[in-house]
Formats: structure tokens, sequence, C-alpha cells
């Protein structure tokens, strides 16, 4: 008797490595020629000397559109593949609503996280080549590469896509979206103020900052049904699982809010939903000992040493020691670092729950 894996689960099977690469490199040819057929045809209506600048926009904004794209494709290439196809007849509506969710939220971090990429390496060679010319044909041929990079790279993610993966998709996201808001900030002070600061201007700064904490919250409320579902379909959610689900699903809300309401919109709001947050990560650290008692006691010290070290660094700033900046950094550090641990050492626990599963599917 075969057993299935879970529906919830997001890799379900992974298609053969050799016709992954194969798909992949198909997809990037397909995104190459729309890609830079239309970036050249908008050049050459414009000045036919384009700035560094507004070609590294162009494709940065090509290749997020592709990207997103390329990544939902890869994720119906895996689910409409012939080795799944039983387990998708049995699904659920609900569970494939989920599934929806989950391709479209996860799709929009890795386009946002290649607009990132793009916009920093942009910036960097604009800064580099300071008054150099690019001409139509040439800024062409670049966007066609951004597209059929990020083409490849999305739809790559989407057919090998696992809990541990969406940890690092989830930090690069983080990492690349603070960084262009901080080094795109127009105000280069901003620090002496708070890190929210940042969000209350409507420029690349902000647009980054915000849209990278909104969707940073709808991930870790999708992320939060992967990694509490169970690695054998046949064992039902815990209660312990069940609500280690919901109180990520309420860490993310908030953090999707406090980018949603910025601290120049509403002080009161932007105020109430960092701190309940905070209140509700650290509320969930606590009890994580009782509600998923099969978790590694080092992780378990993990999130205790975490709430110290934020604690301490809330002494210091009511010393006058640290300003908010710096705390709101540690805590938002800590945080973020204890999720991305947090689906690592879950995805170890289900990989490991799934090959003792393995011989009885044999």
């Amino acid at each position: 008797m075969t057993t299935t894996s879970p529906s919830s689960a997001l890799p379900l099977r992974r298609l053969r490595e050799a016709t992954a690469e194969t798909l992949a490199l198909t997809a990037a040819a397909a995104a190459f020629v729309p890609a830079g057929v239309v970036a050249l045809i908008v050049f050459l209506t414009g000045d036919h000397q384009l700035a560094i600048a507004y070609v590294g926009m162009f494709a940065a904004i090509a290749a997020g559109i592709v990207a997103v794209l390329a990544y939902g494709a890869g994720r119906f290439v895996v689910l409409r593949s012939e080795s799944i196809g039983p387990a998708i007849s049995h699904r659920s509506r609900a569970s494939l609503g989920f599934a929806v969710f989950d391709t479209v939220a996860i799709g929009i971090a890795h386009g946002a996280i290649v607009w990132f990429v793009t916009v920093l390496s942009s910036e960097i060679l604009a800064s580099s080549f300071a008054g150099a010319p690019v001409y139509a044909p040439e800024a062409a041929v670049i966007v066609g590469c951004a597209g059929a990079l990020a083409a490849y790279s999305a739809f790559s993610s989407a057919v090998r896509m696992s809990t541990t993966l969406l940890s690092v998709v989830l930090a690069l996201f983080l990492v690349f979206g603070t960084t262009t808001a901080m080094l795109t900030a127009s105000n280069k002070e901003w620090w002496k103020m708070n890190l929210s600061s940042l969000g209350t201007v409507w420029d690349i700064s902000g647009i980054a900052f915000n849209a990278t904490l909104i969707f940073s919250g709808i991930m870790v409320a999708a992320i939060a049904r992967q990694a509490t579902a169970p690695a054998d379909p046949a064992r039902a959610l815990t209660r312990g699982d069940s609500t280690v689900r919901w109180t990520l699903v309420v860490v993310g809300f908030f953090l999707a809010c406090v980018g949603l309401v910025p601290v120049n919109v509403s002080i009161p709001i932007h105020n109430t939903v960092a701190t309940g947050m905070a209140v509700v990560f650290c509320a969930l650290v606590v009890a994580l000992k009782w509600l998923m008692p099969t978790l590694p006691m080092a992780f378990i010290g993990l999130g205790w040493t975490f709430l110290v070290v934020i604690a301490a660094c809330g002494g210091l700033f009511a010393l006058g020691y640290y300003n908010l900046t710096a705390v709101e950094l540690v805590a938002a550090v800590a945080i973020f670092s204890w999720i991305i641990v947090f689906l690592r050492v879950v995805g170890a626990r289900q990989a490991d729950a799934e090959a003792k599963l393995a011989p009885a599917s044999a």
C-alpha cells in the first residue's frame, strides 16, 4: 500500500533533478525573448542613450514580474506532475485554496527578492559608472538576461520547495528588503529616530520597507501551515501544533499591519500592532516547550536566550545607553532569526519522519 504525502506539505513529491533543470532552463529561455523585446520597444520610443539607473529599474520590475509567474508555473508543474496525480485528486477545496494562497504569497516574495537584488545591483553599477550611457539594444539584452535569471531561479525554487528552503527565502527577503530601504533612504540620519521612520516617506526606501513588512507577515502566515503540518498523513494535528500554527498566523498578521499602517499614518495603531507582535512572540517562545515537546532543547534554549537579549537591550534603552533604533533592530533580528531557525528545525523533524515512513510506502 502506497502512502501519499500530507496534503498540507509543500514539496508533495519532487520531480527528477534532470527534469527540473530542463524545465527551469526552458522557463529561462521563454522569459528572455519577451522581456527583451518589450524592453527594446520601450527603450526605442524614448532616448537612445539611457541612464543605468533607469535601465536597472525597468529590469527590476520586469524580472520581479517574471519571477512571480515562473514560481507559479513551477508549483503548477509540481502539483500536476504525474507522480502525484492521485494525491491531488483527493485534496479538499480548502486544501487547494491554502495551496493557492501559499503559492501566491511565496511567489510574490520571490519577485520581491529579485526586485531588491536588481535595484541594489543597478545602484552599485550607477555609482561605479557615473554618467555612463547605455544604448537601447544593449539595455534590452540586459533586461532579457535579468528576466531569464529570474525565471530560472524562481522555477528551480518552486520545484524544489521545502520547509528548509522556505527559511532561506524568508531570510533573503528580509535581508534584501531592509537593506534596500536603508541604502535608498532620502534621510541618511533616519537611524537617529527609529526603524519605522524608513516607512514614512513615499519613495523607493519607504515602499521597500513597508512592502517587506507586509509580505513578510503574509509569508509567516503562509509558512505557519507547512511548519506545523504532520509528516504522517494518518496522524491528526495535535492541539499544540494547532496552537503554534495560529500563533504564527497572528504574528504574521500583526507584522503585516505594521507595514500597512506606518507610524506617520497612525502612531497608536502602529505601536499597538508592533507591541502585540512582540508580546505574542514572547508568549509563543515561553510556551513552546509544552506545545511542541518533541523539539530539541537546544532550540528551546535559543528562544529563551533571544528573550533575554531583547530584555537586556530594552533595559539599556531605558538607561539611555541605546537608542530606539538599536533596540528595534535587535528585536527584529531576534524574532526573525528564531522563525528561520524554527523552520529549519521543523523541516529536519519532518524529513526524519518521512524517512521512517519510506519503508512502509515501498
